[in-house]
């Protein structure tokens, strides 16, 4: 689901990797106009349409040797999602306007909160595409049903938004934890995040039951 965390275990895939010292390029696609998307992942050339005053590089090119992480995949159109089963099958890809070929060297981490067996049927994605994608399929659950990660995820936050804030972090009181975990987080380690950042700006010296009750 949204929030859940998605984008940040791409990271810790492609920072554990041998392409660690390359690019890593998250992409959301449902903000993709389609009629760019095509030149934004293959890049084009000088000239190809309107507005094509230089050559420019896609989404294959700018990740190269890295990681191209593409978040809700399955918002694409057929077309691209036609043009990135081909880059894919073949490793290697045609910028719109030219007639050379380039090769792709990039990692594929894709994520979606859609359910694509559903979008399959309903003719919405490629079954070839999602077969080529979902080669190793992780699941992220989720936070309601991993609520006992909570307390840690609250301590790393505090420490983060402290350090962003250039103030010391805030301790915060056993049973306003144990409140936090007892939420819903319709919006997930987004939502929680945020929360956390709310409560260190509005408590004073800590965190308490209060304030969550307050403030959450």
């Amino acid at each position: 689901p949204n929030g859940a965390g998605k984008e940040s275990v791409a990271q810790r895939i492609h920072y554990s990797s041998e392409r660690r010292e390359k690019p890593f390029l998250a992409v959301n696609c449902g903000v993709i106009p389609k009629e760019l998307a095509p030149s934004l992942f293959f890049g084009h050339v000088k000239g190809t349409f309107t507005g094509a005053d230089t050559n420019r590089e896609g989404f294959f090119e700018t990740a190269r040797g890295g990681t191209l992480f593409l978040d809700e995949v399955g918002t694409l159109s057929m077309e691209v999602q036609s043009m990135l089963l081909r880059t894919l099958q073949e490793g290697s890809y045609i910028p719109i306007g030219s007639n050379r070929e380039k090769h792709s060297d990039v990692r594929i981490v894709a994520a979606t909160n859609e359910d694509l067996q559903l979008a399959i049927r309903e003719r919405r994605f490629r079954e070839d595409l999602y077969h080529r994608l979902a080669v190793i399929v992780v699941r992220v659950p989720p936070l309601r049903e991993h609520a006992g990660d909570i307390p840690a995820l609250v301590e790393h936050f505090i420490r983060t938004i402290a350090s962003e804030y250039g103030s010391a972090p805030k301790p915060i009181d056993a049973d306003a934890l144990a409140e936090l975990q007892r939420m819903p987080w319709s919006g997930n380690i987004r939502e929680l995040r945020n929360v956390i950042e709310r409560l260190i700006i509005l408590s004073e010296e800590r965190i308490t039951l209060d304030d969550v009750k307050t403030y959450c």
